[in-house]
């Protein structure tokens, strides 16, 4: 199985949630980038607001796709230990690491919110969309971060993952919804025919149309 590109992944993940439509306490975040393509999709099929949850991967020294943790707008840390042991990852280069993506997601925050807060969580039903994970550390965080609102709920949805990803998750999530979850497992563009790079500018404009229920084109 395959997916045309996010937004057609958003659309048939939003089937797999449709049991939730017409829910006066649903609050749909996407990851950026990618992510916020296939919630934006979710969202407008339930019925239910958009926002952002920022969250950003930790990248391995010389292969910024692996994702050796993860950091929240919150800052709080996750790490997959294992894997920093088994590549030698130097305490001083998570540490530098960590600090730069806090910057970039400072950055994120003021780009796609503005002056505007943070969503309440609490007491809320909160599907956390992904385009796809590949060691779910970036889905564990933004997890980590909402459980600590109180929410009424936790959901995780992503069109694509390995198996170990979706095992990860289990202690972190009331619900995990995953379309397809493939082994062996390469990389998650491998299971679209389109995933371009989103930009801010997308994400901006998604935000935007979301919040005036405007029909994305």
């Amino acid at each position: 199985m395959r997916f045309l590109d996010r937004a057609a992944a958003g659309q048939e993940l939003a089937q797999a949630l449709r049991d939730l439509k017409g829910r006066d306490d649903l609050l749909v975040l996407g990851i950026p980038r990618g992510g916020v393509v296939v919630a934006c999709e979710v969202a407008r099929a339930l019925g239910a607001p958009l926002d952002v949850c920022l969250t950003h991967k930790l990248g391995a020294p010389d292969n910024p796709e692996l994702a050796i943790g993860a950091v929240t707008e919150t800052g709080q840390v996750v790490l997959d230990q294992g894997l920093i042991d088994s590549l030698w990852v130097p305490p001083a280069y998570i540490e530098a690491e960590s600090k730069r993506q806090r910057q970039e997601l400072a950055r994120r925050a003021h780009a796609y919110r503005g002056d505007r807060p943070p969503p309440q969580i609490l007491k809320r039903t909160a599907i956390v969309v992904d385009d796809g994970l590949a060691t779910g550390s970036t889905m564990i965080a933004a997890l980590q971060a909402l459980d600590a609102q109180a929410p009424a709920s936790l959901i995780a949805a992503i069109p694509v993952a390995p198996p170990e990803a979706i095992r990860r998750l289990a202690h972190h999530a009331d619900r995990i919804e995953c379309l397809i979850s493939p082994r062996p497992f390469w990389a998650v563009g491998a299971f679209y025919d389109r995933f371009e790079q989103v930009s801010d500018d997308t994400v901006i404009e998604l935000l935007r149309m979301a919040a005036s229920r405007v029909e994305p084109p």
